[in-house]
């Protein structure tokens, strides 16, 4: 069993709470599908722990690529706020271990990206996107094998080659079952949910299947350290509670 964790964004409360779970279920395997920094308080706290995780594999997020190299023009304001600070605050064998991670990883026969197989660190794959078909198919096409897992956008569920978004709590017991069809799963995000949801959001699989976990924690605390950093816009802890 592996359990497969992405957009943590530096929030340390969230990363233990689903830290304490996956050493609960017993799972030694795990995979980190970047975005571990950017919009919340505790970047240099999160990196250590994902560290004392021991993960297969760190893929590079957009955040941390613009860490590394520069935010891009199209970044939102609030999002290059947070980098600008927390590229202040960490060390440079932080920035330096951050720099070395890859964009793409093999699990047992499932591919991994952050974001998606065309842009493997930038591309949004959303739920509306089943109704341009065409552009899904791009992606389908660049899934080496069947299945890929991804981040990115913070909502979880499973895109399908029938041109369909299914949806954690429509799945039986969370649960979606690999077929003979390609399909994309979005893992959700640990520090970030935005699928009216706060809790955090991971999933585990096995090689057939992959089962949605939420994991509850404690927000406010998060929100109060959000707000007291100058700079960064109110929103970042407001979205925290209402999952969005």
């Amino acid at each position: 069993m592996i359990a497969i964790i992405s957009d943590i964004h530096s929030n340390i409360e969230a990363l233990k709470a689903v830290a304490t779970d996956i050493k609960a279920k017993n799972i030694t395997r795990v995979v980190v599908l970047g975005d571990v920094v950017g919009y919340g308080p505790n970047p240099a706290e999160c990196l250590k722990l994902i560290r004392q995780l021991k993960p297969e594999v760190i893929l590079m997020g957009n955040h941390e690529h613009a860490l590394i190299h520069g935010s891009p023009h199209n970044m939102h304001p609030r999002a290059r706020t947070t980098i600008d600070w927390t590229r202040s605050i960490l060390s440079q064998e932080d920035l330096d271990y951050i720099r070395g991670w890859p964009t793409e990883f093999n699990i047992d026969g499932t591919v991994a990206f952050h974001a998606s197989p065309c842009n493997h660190v930038m591309e949004y794959i959303f739920p509306h996107d089943i109704k341009r078909p065409a552009i899904m198919r791009e992606r389908f096409d660049k899934i080496p094998d069947r299945h890929c897992v991804v981040g990115h956008v913070h909502i979880p569920g499973v895109f399908t080659e029938n041109m369909e978004f299914i949806r954690p709590a429509d799945l039986m017991s969370n649960l979606y079952l690999f077929g003979d069809e390609k399909a994309i799963i979005n893992v959700g995000s640990v520090g970030q949910p935005r699928d009216h949801d706060n809790r955090s959001c991971y999933v585990t699989f096995d090689g057939d299947a992959v089962i949605f976990r939420r994991v509850a924690y404690n927000y406010r605390k998060t929100q109060k350290k959000i707000l007291a950093i100058k700079g960064f816009d109110p929103f970042l802890a407001q979205r925290l509670e209402i999952g969005r």
